[in-house]
């Protein structure tokens, strides 16, 4: 006689765990596809309601000037579509070991890599100024980077100490941490490798899971895989929710594209030097969309709170296909590249840093997102005021 819900009941068998969690993300993954295909569907037809046409064939010149609404400050503002705040915004940090320690990244002009009891003070500053969320990357000293990555596991690693120093200083804070492998392991890439170089899947998720843990742990409001493992989501989660952290948020890196917009990251967190190959075996291809539907469908049917779309401005229609497929929150990451490249356009003269700044912002906000992750932050906040 086995066993079934609060009964007992003769002849039935009780199906294993991995079946029923399968079977649930299996239902899941419907529910989500059939809910954005609906959406879809009510976007479709909102756009081709009757009303539009009627306005268009009858709208004249002179008695429709769009002009009108821009002729002053006051009605621009007034008729302004979106809005961008500090609290759009989340401010990526670099920390690295040491004390009172700042080093600049060449590559990366204006950013640093920190000190933990400077991060504080970096996020202090963006309390201050509004940001709601600072993300944290450390540099992790070489001699702790192994294949395995196992620094990772530490609860006393460099993140972990960071984390717990922002939260006791500034608990109003939110913390958002990364969830790879990358700034531990010594070849660089995101995840356990075999001898041939491929990433390999389950064995780099089971070390993702404890990863996040630990980072919970510590104090961390938000965990964001971004090593793109499939079936991560859902493994996180259920360690979460086993380890009674029930309000830790999932940000999942859903659709993060194998860019050439990184390389001043890999500066940032000592990995560049070290990366054997490339990421293309787990990374997206720049040239797929639907893909990229496929990916965030799973993440949010395995219990990501928000998604991903990284990089940003390359990847503005990824971003409104997401928003308007899922009606999820939807962040973007301003990547390494994007940031360095409007550094360089205002330092030749092409076009002005502040305006070139708050522009692709609001690019961003326009496409649909709830908030950007921008090493342009702090800036942005202190122009927005």
């Amino acid at each position: 006689m086995a066993r079934v819900g609060p009964f007992f009941a003769p002849g039935i068998k009780i199906f294993p765990a991995p079946f029923i969690a399968q079977l649930y993300i299996t239902i899941s993954v419907i529910f989500v596809t059939i809910s954005a295909k609906l959406a879809r569907l009510r976007n479709l037809l909102a756009e081709r309601a009757p009303w539009r046409y009627v306005i268009a064939m009858t709208a004249n010149f002179p008695a429709i000037r769009l002009r009108r609404s821009r002729s002053s400050a006051w009605s621009r503002a007034l008729h302004a579509e979106n809005r961008l705040t500090p609290a759009d915004l989340i401010w990526p940090l670099f920390v690295t070991e040491g004390s009172n320690v700042e080093e600049p990244i060449a590559s990366l002009p204006g950013v640093s890599r920190w000190s933990i009891d400077r991060i504080v003070s970096r996020a202090k500053e963006a309390h201050g100024l509004g940001i709601p969320c600072v993300a944290l990357f450390p540099n992790t000293p070489h001699k702790l980077r192994t294949a395995d990555g196992r620094e990772a596991l530490n609860p006393d690693n460099l993140m972990c100490r960071a984390i717990r120093a922002i939260k006791d200083a500034v608990p109003e804070i939110g913390v958002l941490t990364d969830v790879a492998l990358d700034p531990y392991t010594a070849h660089g890439h995101d995840g356990i490798i075999d001898d041939a170089g491929y990433v390999l899947n389950d064995q780099t998720m089971a070390m993702l899971t404890e990863q996040a843990l630990i980072q919970a742990e510590a104090g961390a409001d938000i965990v964001a895989p971004s090593d793109m493992m499939d079936g991560r989501v859902g493994a996180i989660r259920a360690t979460l929710e086993n380890g009674n952290h029930i309000n830790v948020q999932i940000m999942a890196y859903a659709a993060k594209y194998a860019s050439a917009f990184y390389g001043p990251f890999r500066d940032a967190v000592g990995s560049r030097g070290l990366l054997k190959g490339d990421k293309k075996t787990y990374q997206m291809d720049p040239a797929n969309a639907e893909e990229a539907m496929r990916e965030v469908a799973l993440d949010l049917a395995e219990g990501a709170d928000s998604v991903m779309v990284k990089p940003g401005l390359p990847y503005l229609d990824i971003i409104r296909r997401v928003k308007e497929r899922f009606e999820v929150p939807v962040f973007a990451y301003q990547v390494s590249g994007e940031y360095a490249m409007i550094e360089a356009a205002a330092a030749a003269g092409a076009g002005d840093r502040d305006a070139l700044v708050l522009e692709t912002l609001m690019s961003f906000k326009r496409a649909g997102c709830t908030g950007v992750l921008t090493y342009h932050a702090a800036h942005a906040a202190r122009l927005l005021g």
